[in-house]
């Protein structure tokens, strides 16, 4: 009798272990990890990025999930009942929209600027040298939609110039017209300097004159919905403060 009951006190053990070492792997995280979600126009891709680590690096225990996308669509998504802590728009406008629609917690807060350029293949292939050279015949331009903040800075200097643009296809945020150049589906987008700068040796960067005309202005607000006003004030903090402010300079982005 004794030897029959070894085997089975053995496997008992063995479930138990086995149990246990289960229970551990799908553990809750710790209770003192706090997380926020931070709505972020394309164009803040790589900085915010950035700006997400060193706000984790101060904050312990504290970290910053994304979602990248134009302004226009985060404007949409957040009045559909999209969940987000903090919204930072490439526009005013769009801003604008979110405070009518009562998504904000508090006013929003200019952190930065940026100018249109146009993004061409490396080596100019296209010899595209001013904002007119877009309109050569047979050449595949993009450019981003209306309604997205780089989108209506485009059609500013279109109507401060008087030169219409024929554009391939209108693109959802800039960076999606920076792909179409660097994947070779277009000759030129025009995009925002960080972002061509971002790029790296994948594209080429032509400025014009014209674009100082059509500045963007990007705002931040914390939002009514956040389940951690706090924490997405400090997130804010962050990107207002010297250590944001430093990655943003960097990358390109002028003040306010």
């Amino acid at each position: 009798m004794i030897k029959r009951l070894v085997p089975v006190l053995a496997a008992g053990l063995l479930i138990a272990a086995s149990a246990g070492c289960s229970s551990s792997s799908q553990s809750p995280a710790p209770a003192g990890q706090q997380k926020i979600m931070v709505f972020a126009a394309a164009s803040l891709k790589q900085t915010f990025t950035k700006i997400g680590d060193q706000f984790s690096k101060d904050n312990p225990g504290a970290s910053v999930e994304f979602s990248f996308a134009g302004s226009s669509d985060l404007v949409t998504q957040l009045t559909q009942g999209a969940h987000a802590d903090v919204f930072a728009s490439a526009d005013t406008k769009n801003m604008d929209k979110a405070a009518q629609a009562g998504l904000l917690a508090g006013s929003p807060v200019n952190f930065a600027s940026n100018t249109l350029t146009i993004a061409v293949a490396p080596g100019n292939p296209k010899s595209i040298n001013a904002f007119q050279d877009l309109t050569k015949p047979g050449l595949n331009v993009v450019v981003c939609a209306p309604q997205v903040p780089c989108g209506s800075a485009t059609q500013t200097v279109e109507t401060k110039t008087g030169i219409k643009l024929t554009p391939v296809s209108e693109e959802s945020s800039v960076t999606d017209v920076l792909n179409k150049v660097t994947s070779g589906q277009a000759d030129a987008g025009v995009v925002y300097v960080t972002d061509a700068a971002g790029a790296g040796d994948k594209v080429a960067a032509v400025s014009f004159p014209e674009a100082a005309g059509a500045v963007n202005t990007y705002p931040i607000a914390t939002l009514k919905g956040s389940g951690n006003s706090s924490l997405a004030q400090k997130f804010v903090d962050t990107v207002t403060g010297p250590a944001g402010q430093q990655i943003l300079t960097q990358a390109g982005f002028g003040k306010p």
